[in-house]
């Protein structure tokens, strides 16, 4: 966890400095990076992990009570920003947003293998693919398109986006089709190294994608701990992954990976969705660096506390 840690902050940081220095090259850099990682890298690390996976009661209920413990949470979401909070709508938008809309891939694929091991890399690529993927393209662009003060694509587009444009879920279909000499030891311990990658390319996304809103006016580097970050906060780290547990518990016994990777840190994708649609971007920006340190944070204590009581 020390090495992510520090990985995430150099990344950010060289993502910074390379958006003020040379301001095109490392925009290139950011799609590029992006891309090589949604089209190639993550489905790749997916499809060899997911090879063999028997895909248990366990496993699939777990996606069911996963996404509906997302659309609880986003619900309370709405709740407090419009109540206590008292919000405008694209700063409750961007309150349910950075709630929903988890870093599963980049940053939880690496964090599950450090604290939980490789072996259950196959389980957090499946939260991944089934349960992120169409919380991001269906629930948080629409609440981009219902909260946000810019017009967005339709439902339909959306829809045909999540069919045609999500190499994770097909990854996750293939490997648990495909017979197990198509995934051989050499490759699946290869790409367990190769999850680690997501971090640097990632992040330097990251960094670029902040420092473009900070200079825009849209974003502040390091954001304010407003109270709308702190509830964000405290529902994408602490509510969410408690409601989980509580619906399963009774249902299932749920995978360790679903827990860990419902509470992950927002995601990047909420900014770019928030950009789009006219979301308040200095909440997203903000609920992004707040949550990923706080995660990096209680990770490492929890993976030198954790030995110490087993």
């Amino acid at each position: 966890m020390i090495l992510i840690a520090a990985l995430i902050v150099l990344a950010v940081a060289a993502g910074l400095w390379a958006e003020h220095h040379h301001a095109d090259q490392s925009r290139r850099m950011a799609h590029s990076s992006l891309s090589l990682m949604l089209y190639l890298i993550v489905p790749l690390i997916i499809f060899l992990s997911t090879v063999g996976l028997k895909f248990t009661t366990n496993i699939a209920g777990g996606i069911g009570l996963a996404i509906l413990a997302v659309a609880v949470v986003g619900v309370i979401a709405w709740l407090v920003a419009r109540g206590p909070l008292r919000l405008d709508r694209p700063s409750t938008g961007s309150v349910i947003a950075s709630t929903i809309q988890v870093n599963s891939a980049f940053l939880g694929l690496p964090v599950t293998a450090a604290l939980l091991g490789s072996g259950v890399i196959a389980e957090a690529a499946v939260y991944d693919a089934l349960v992120s993927a169409p919380v991001l393209l269906i629930g948080v662009f629409g609440v981009g398109a219902a909260f946000g003060s810019s017009a967005g694509v339709g439902s339909g587009k959306r829809i045909r986006s999540f069919l045609l444009r999500n190499p994770p879920l097909y990854a996750v279909i293939a490997g648990l089709l495909a017979p197990k000499w198509m995934a051989p030891t050499v490759l699946v311990d290869a790409s367990h190294i190769l999850v680690y990658a997501l971090i640097p390319l990632s992040f330097f996304a990251v960094g670029v994608i902040l420092a473009t809103e900070a200079q825009e006016g849209s974003a502040a580097f390091p954001p304010p701990l407003s109270r709308p970050i702190l509830t964000v906060l405290v529902l994408r780290l602490a509510v969410a992954p408690a409601l989980l547990f509580l619906i399963a518990a009774p249902l299932i016994h749920l995978p360790h990976a679903y827990l860990l990777q419902s509470a992950m840190a927002t995601g990047i994708t909420a900014l770019i969705v928030g950009h789009a649609y006219g979301l308040n971007l200095r909440i997203i920006a903000g609920a992004i660096v707040w949550s990923t340190a706080i995660m990096l944070t209680v990770g490492m204590v929890a993976q030198y506390l954790v030995p110490l009581f087993t």
